[in-house]
């Protein structure tokens, strides 16, 4: 990681399920697609999440989702490129 640069950080919480989206997930783009899924029976909505892993999270109206952001410090692997996966959050352990 990069000493003083930072970068957005995106949290998107599922029922309780947590998830830090990558860096190149279009926010706006995901959260027009989960409430469109809500308007259906339930619908699948793919995202890749720290650690470039790709997940898909089972939307119904009556998932609960909770977006926040937050300023952290900057890791140039968060690219979102799920052909080059990395451990995100247990690197550290």
């Amino acid at each position: 990681m990069s000493d003083g640069e930072t970068m957005v950080q995106t949290e998107i919480v599922f029922d309780g399920s947590r998830f830090l989206l990558a860096q190149d997930q279009d926010v706006e783009e995901l959260r027009r697609r989960i409430e469109a899924a809500t308007k259906t029976g339930g619908t699948f909505v793919d995202m890749v999440v720290v650690g470039n892993r790709a997940i898909s999270v089972l939307i119904t109206p009556t998932t609960q989702v909770t977006i926040s952001v937050s300023s952290v410090a900057y890791d140039p692997r968060d690219t979102g490129d799920v052909d080059f996966p990395y451990s995100g959050f247990y690197d550290a352990l």
